[in-house]
């Protein structure tokens, strides 16, 4: 047998409710026993070099994404550029500015228009991906999220999103490509390139390609801000919902390996020096340094600790009303746009990208100001060089319509790539005017705000990161200009506030933390940028959720936080099981099989007997009680409805013996009313549909009450192995013993993973119905199991550490009254749950 080769699968085994609409349909496979259990000294020394190797291919491939995706931004965005700006210029004179506008728009359409086709092609390729990955690694699957078509359109769609001048960013999208990546190297086969397929008898499990997905994502955020310990918190504080300290070390090794080659061909490219290292992510924040003319400047004080606090308030107040403004759209889009066919969400595409194109040449030639160029830039400039940043302050500087020796304030924020907007904010040391800052700002929040969620892949990290830059050096120029204080160093202030926006739209803490001390190189810039930061989540946590955290919400997906509330401990784990459950014998006819798997949506099934001896105790009155578990009477009457459709789903099974049968029920029996359904099961003359007990007669009609019986739980067994068993025709005769039955091996049953057949595509005129099957060998016998007066905390405890996705609820005396998903132990379920025991009492 191979009892310590099976494992628990997918997705829940009660039929989805709120959740059946949607596309995910099943959850992370997370395996009891590894198949290292079966490898000697040898092959397990073997199986872990292999997973160090491909951790750092993962980061290696990752970084060369990153690398990709950089280059032709930059390709396309230069060139946009060049041709409006020399346009721009000609068109001053001649008064044409007109054909300027046409210009910019024909090249900003254009790249739009191909990241919204590419988004038609992969509709999960649409927006940042990491509400996606979120789900995948904490246990449930989006189809396609993960497939290599995925980051194909990803990565070029992205590229195109950001060249087209759209308010996204490239960061946030190599996340989910380095996710992406991460899932599909490590298998050598392609669902979307069927050739691609090599015999790669290693990570055949679910366990093993979450792990990866974990380094992936970890490696994404690594290449995106050259933070690999950054990556690797944001993959344990935002992903993860089961984490081993194993995983921990690859993971940092992964994102080190993103990071070195990213920085090691970037630096190559740009700089001409092979192995400088100086450029070590696609956003580098360059380094903050006063200018050794100005004796009163520090970069920051302890008095400035106050007003990074009143920032941190000021962050989250402005997130939550971002994030409050997007949760709208998206309920609009989802309402209006996405029932519409698809050719919508591409003119919503463009005229996103119509509108942020008007107003970002209007507002350049119309709102702007000319400052004055100080000397003291070139000081700075020179800096910025040695650190290599890809173009130095002065020289994106715009001088749209203004003298000599002055610039556009305005045309050099919107008319430059985000990063070098970015950089102005941060080590420009010529003014800003407070008025163009503040309507850069209120431009910038409403334009963003909008574009996240429309038909393109689109990140959100840099147009947060330069909206809250402009929102602190506006703080910083009121503090100078109007209360006299000579000491701030304005780039600070544009940090703490690019921290404070951020961290009130995405709430992260830890990780956001490490990634900005990274990105700047500057650690004392530690306790600023963490207070900041959890004063502004604390702010935004008052008012709603995080961005990421809406979209899951909006998507329905059952996604777990890391622990329950206090008070959900009045709840047991009898409160929350469903107890509707759909069951297998260890000896199952064929025909029950195929309607079972046909008839639900399950992606695993209790394994159990029947307990006769305790008939007397469970059949009471018109109540059947086990155990103190009560099921009432619209409890039974759902699951004889339910029997009766699977009787009645049988008769397009292509056997005339099976046929007929079915027939002969249906003939007889009229549809009763719910009272007389349950009153004709109580005196044993309802039929349920034929699931017949291989030492009972064929012809023997089983009763509703006999179906009701206590039932002896035995294991769990996966709709995948089911649905295995089939295909290979694993069963036995009646006439034959069931050690007749042939055993497949763990490399057997594994051969399709991870997209297993499906049972509605199963050639049934090839099986006979009234063949047997033994499960025993395949299924879990002993999986995680708690009384039905387990505290819920413990139920959620167990699920999170163990990294379950089903949970049986056994009595004392070994009978299963009920089981616990996912579902069942999201924040709503439990709260509409603790609702009605408060009603009860």
């Amino acid at each position: 047998t191979i009892l310590g080769e099976t494992h628990e699968e997918e997705d829940e085994i009660l039929p989805r409710k709120d959740y059946e609409s949607l596309d995910y349909d099943r959850c992370i496979n997370d395996p009891y026993l590894e198949v290292l259990e079966s490898m000697d000294n040898k092959k397990a020394q073997r199986y872990e070099a292999v997973k160090w190797v491909m951790v750092f291919a993962i980061g290696v491939c990752t970084g060369l994404v990153g690398l990709f995706v950089d280059f032709f931004v930059r390709l396309f965005t230069q060139l946009k550029f060049r041709v409006v700006q020399s346009s721009v210029e000609e068109c001053t004179e001649k008064g044409c500015l007109a054909l300027s506008l046409l210009e910019l728009l024909g090249f900003n359409l254009t790249f739009v228009f191909l990241a919204s086709l590419l988004v038609l092609i992969q509709p999960v390729a649409a927006g940042s991906g990491i509400p996606e990955i979120k789900c995948y690694l904490n246990g449930v699957k989006v189809p396609g999220v993960v497939r290599l078509r995925t980051v194909v359109c990803k990565a070029m769609g992205v590229l195109f999103s950001v060249a087209g001048g759209l308010f996204v960013g490239k960061e946030g999208p190599m996340i989910h490509s380095g996710a992406v990546v991460g899932a599909g190297l490590p298998q050598f086969q392609s669902i979307s390139l069927r050739k691609i397929q090599f015999n790669f008898p290693y990570f055949r499990s679910d366990r093993d390609k979450r792990d990866f997905v974990s380094a992936g994502a970890a490696a994404g955020v690594a290449a995106a801000f050259g933070a690999p310990i950054g990556g690797t918190l944001f993959s344990l504080e935002e992903g993860s919902s089961f984490w081993n300290q194993g995983l921990t070390w690859k993971v940092l090794f992964c994102s080190m390996a993103a990071t070195f080659t990213l920085n090691f061909f970037r630096s190559g490219i740009q700089f001409g020096s092979w192995g400088s290292f100086q450029l070590p992510g696609l956003l580098n924040f360059g380094e903050f340094k006063c200018s050794e003319s100005d004796k009163k400047c520090h970069l920051w004080t302890a008095v400035d600790l106050g007003f990074f606090i009143l920032m941190g308030i000021v962050g989250g107040l402005l997130g939550a009303t971002f994030n409050c403004l997007n949760k709208r759209l998206a309920k609009y889009r989802m309402r209006n746009v996405h029932p519409k066919p698809k050719l919508v969400r591409v003119l919503e595409s463009l005229l996103v990208s119509l509108t942020t194109t008007v107003v970002v040449f209007v507002a350049s030639m119309v709102l702007g100001e000319c400052r004055q160029m100080t000397s003291t830039s070139h000081s700075g400039n020179d800096t910025l060089s040695v650190q290599g940043m890809s173009e130095d302050v002065n020289s994106s500087i715009k001088t749209f319509f203004c003298p000599n020796e002055t610039y556009n304030d305005m045309a050099t924020l919107f008319f430059n790539p985000q990063e070098s907007a970015i950089l102005q904010l941060f080590h420009q040391d010529g003014t800003f005017s407070p008025v163009t800052l503040s309507l850069f700002f209120l431009l910038y929040f409403l334009l963003s705000c909008w574009t996240y969620g429309i038909s393109v892949p689109s990140g959100l990290f840099v147009p947060s990161l330069l909206c809250g830059a402009a929102f602190g050096r506006l703080v910083a120029n009121l503090l100078k200009s109007y209360i006299g204080l000579d000491h701030i160093y304005s780039g600070t202030f544009a940090l703490i506030g690019a921290a404070a926006f951020l961290g009130g739209v995405v709430r992260m803490t830890i990780s956001l933390t490490v990634i900005l001390i990274e990105s700047t190189n500057e650690i004392t810039y530690g306790l600023p940028i963490m207070i900041t930061l959890m004063v502004a989540k604390w702010t935004g946590d008052f008012f709603n959720k995080g961005i990421y955290d809406i979209h899951v919400n909006l998507r329905g997906v059952p996604l777990l936080e890391w622990e329950t509330e206090v008070e959900m401990d009045k709840l047991r784990a009898s409160d929350i099981m469903e107890p509707n459950l759909t069951y297998v014998y260890p000896h199952t006819r064929i025909q029950s099989l195929v309607s079972i798997l046909r008839t639900t949506v399950h992606h695993a099934f209790p394994v159990v007997t029947e307990n006769r001896g305790n008939e007397r105790e469970f059949m009471k009155g018109n109540q059947l009680i086990s155990n103190n578990i009560k099921f009432k009477k619209s409890s039974i009457l759902t699951r004889a409805g339910e029997q009766r459709k699977r009787s009645q789903s049988m008769k397009s099974y292509p056997s005339s013996e099976l046929r007929n049968m079915c027939d002969e029920h249906i003939a007889t029996e009229e549809p009763p009313e719910k009272e007389d359904l349950l009153q004709q099961m109580l005196e044993r003359r309802y039929t349920p549909y034929p699931n017949l007990y291989p030492d009972q007669s064929p012809s023997e009609e089983w009763t509703m009450e006999e179906r009701f019986r206590p039932l002896t739980f035995h294991g769990l067994i996966l709709r995948s192995q089911l649905v295995t068993l089939l295909v290979r025709g694993v069963c036995y005769s009646e006439s034959q013993s069931s050690a007749s039955q042939p055993r497949l091996s763990h490399a057997e049953m594994s051969e399709d993973y991870p997209r297993y057949p499906d049972i509605h595509d199963l050639d049934l005129t090839l099986l006979n119905p009234r063949m047997i099957v033994d499960v025993t060998p395949y299924m879990n016998p002993s999986p995680f199991a708690v009384s039905p007066n387990t505290h819920v905390s413990q139920v959620f405890n167990l699920f999170r550490t163990m990294g379950l996705r089903h949970l049986p609820v056994v009595n004392a005396v070994g009978e299963i009254v009920g089981i616990v998903t996912r579902h069942n132990l999201t924040h709503e379920f439990l709260q509409a749950r603790l609702r009605q025991h408060y009603q009860t009492i």
